[in-house]
C-alpha cells in the first residue's frame, strides 16, 4: 500500500471531528510553507474572511474557509486542543451530524456577526479589523451548546470539578471584555458562536433540531461528490418485517434515538454522574455508531 492510500485509509476511519482537526493542520503547514517561499505575511487569505462585505462579495466561501485557516502556532494548538476534548463529549452524547451542524452552524453565524458589526454600526464603534481567521467560533458555540443544555453537568477542569454552566458563563465574560481589546473582531465571531450554541440548546430541550436543514443540505453536497455505483437496487413491492411502517432497522434506531434523548434529559436535569453503569454503556456505544 502506498504512503498516499495509507495516510487516505487512516483519514477515513477518523470521526467526523478528528477529520476537521486534520485539515487544520494540514491548512496551517500549507500556510506556513506558502509564508516562507513566497515571503509573505498573508499566506491564508483566500480562504480568510474580510470585514468588508464588497471584498466578502468575491470570495462568499470565506463564510466557512476562515473556520480552517489560522496564523500563529499558538492559535492553532490552542484551539485544535479545545475542540479534540470538547468533540470526545460531544460524540458520546449526541449524533455525529448534529454536532458537526453546531460547529459549522457556529462558525458561519461567527462570521455573520462579524460582517454585521463592521458593516452596520457606527465607524465610532469598531476598532479596524484584519480578516477574520480561525475555528474558535465553531468552538464557542459547541462550549456554549453543553453549557446551555445540560447545564448541571460537571466536568474535570485540571484540579477541580466545574458545572458547565460556569465555563459557558465565563467565556462569554471574557468575550465581552475583549470587545474593548485589540481582537474586537475575534470576539465579536466568537459571541456570534456563542448566540447560536445557545439557541440551538434550548430548541433542541424544546424538540426541535434547528440544524436539520443545514445537515440535508451538507447531505447533498456530499452527494455530489460520492461516486455512483452501477449496480441496481431491487426493491420489495411489500417489504417483510416491516413494524409500525419501519423497516426493523429504522425501528430499533428510532428506540434508540428515544432511550439517548431520556438520557440526555436525566443529564441535564441531573448530571452525568446520576446515570447507571449500564446507562453510561449505552451512551458511549450509542456515540460510536
Amino acid at each position: 500500500m502506498s504512503t498516499i492510500q495509507d495516510l487516505k485509509y487512516k483519514f477515513n476511519r477518523f470521526n467526523a471531528f478528528e477529520k476537521i482537526i486534520a485539515i487544520n493542520i494540514v491548512v496551517f503547514i500549507i500556510g506556513q510553507l506558502i509564508k516562507v517561499f513566497a515571503r509573505t505575511g498573508n499566506s491564508l487569505s483566500y480562504l480568510s474572511l474580510p470585514s468588508s462585505f464588497s471584498n466578502f462579495l468575491y470570495k462568499p466561501w470565506s463564510i466557512i474557509t476562515y473556520g480552517f485557516a489560522h496564523y500563529d502556532f499558538f492559535h492553532i494548538l490552542l484551539n485544535l486542543l479545545v475542540l479534540y476534548f470538547i468533540s470526545r463529549m460531544l460524540l458520546n452524547l449526541f449524533r455525529p451530524k448534529m454536532a458537526l451542524n453546531i460547529y459549522l452552524l457556529g462558525i458561519i453565524v461567527g462570521g455573520l456577526a462579524f460582517l454585521f458589526v463592521y458593516n452596520v454600526l457606527p465607524k465610532g464603534f469598531i476598532i479596524n479589523a484584519p480578516p477574520l481567521v480561525g475555528a474558535s467560533a465553531g468552538i464557542s458555540a459547541l462550549l456554549i451548546f453543553l453549557g446551555a443544555y445540560m447545564p448541571e453537568t460537571e466536568v474535570r477542569l485540571v484540579f477541580f470539578n466545574i458545572k458547565l454552566k460556569y465555563i459557558a458563563i465565563a467565556l462569554v465574560a471574557m468575550d465581552v471584555l475583549g470587545l474593548f481589546g485589540w481582537n474586537q473582531g475575534g470576539n465579536v465571531a466568537h459571541l456570534g458562536g456563542a448566540l447560536l450554541g445557545y439557541f440551538y440548546a434550548i430548541k433542541l430541550k424544546e424538540g426541535k433540531d434547528i440544524g436539520s436543514g443545514f445537515e440535508r443540505a451538507m447531505d447533498t453536497v456530499a452527494g455530489w461528490f460520492k461516486s455512483k455505483s452501477n449496480l441496481k437496487t431491487v426493491h420489495r413491492n411489500k417489504p417483510k418485517g416491516t413494524y409500525a411502517g419501519k423497516t426493523k432497522e429504522e425501528f430499533q434506531t428510532f428506540n434508540e434515538q428515544k432511550k439517548v434523548d431520556l438520557i440526555l434529559d436525566k443529564i441535564s436535569k441531573s448530571g452525568y454522574e446520576s446515570l447507571t453503569a449500564e446507562e453510561k454503556e449505552f451512551l458511549f456505544k450509542a456515540g460510536k455508531k
